[in-house]
């Protein structure tokens, strides 16, 4: 299964903001967006004006980079999202939310989304009662996805017992801190998608 390996906050670095790809060390002062804003490489800042295809290229990274999709498998994403009927930027997003690792992110059971990878890879989590390893698994309303019964003394999963007590998650879903489970209530609604991306400069991107 193929995933980017290098360092991620190259990652932000390059996108000029943050993604929260490592968990806490994004809201501390160790986050490299903190201590060196600057693009990535070793001819600095470079002022330039950027071409439309430019904004449209960087949006589209940054969407894909936040989800952790390679290439492929995002412009995959994007086609499935043409061919369902409402608006196609926001029908790209729903399909992001709902992959099995956005899903467990969300839900507090992980410090990010990489984290989540993991975890699901390594057979810690089942959707209704079947442990999934797909990270890119899509949830449906009315599915239960909780941490399998051998995993829930590990380390991760205790602490995330005591953090979810007082942790919010989106309203499309619900999350039971003491089974350590949750249940997808519904899909996802724009306004409870992230809003500092802007999808329809991906769809402009891939209508060119």
């Amino acid at each position: 299964m193929a995933r980017y390996t290098g360092p991620v906050c190259r990652l932000c670095r390059r996108e000029g903001g943050k993604l929260y790809l490592k968990g806490a060390r994004c809201y501390t002062k160790k986050c490299a967006i903190e201590r060196r804003p600057s693009p990535p490489g070793q001819h600095g800042v470079r002022r330039r004006k950027v071409s439309d295809y430019g904004v449209q290229l960087r949006e589209k990274q940054k969407v894909r980079r936040v989800y952790n999709v390679l290439e492929r498998q995002f412009h995959g994403y994007f086609e499935q999202a043409e061919s369902r009927p409402g608006v196609t930027g926001e029908n790209l997003l729903r399909l992001l939310e709902t992959r099995l690792d956005n899903v467990v992110f969300r839900m507090g059971f992980a410090t990010s989304r990489a984290q989540a990878r993991q975890f699901v890879g390594h057979r810690h989590f089942s959707v209704n009662g079947r442990p999934t390893t797909i990270p890119s698994y899509q949830v449906r309303p009315g599915d239960r996805v909780e941490v399998r019964e051998a995993s829930r003394t590990n380390g991760p999963f205790k602490q995330a017992r005591e953090t979810l007590r007082g942790a919010q998650v989106p309203d499309w879903l619900t999350v039971d801190p003491d089974k350590l489970a949750g249940t997808v209530t519904g899909e996802p609604r724009r306004d409870q998608m992230p809003l500092e991306l802007n999808e329809q400069l991906v769809v402009e991107y891939y209508s060119r």
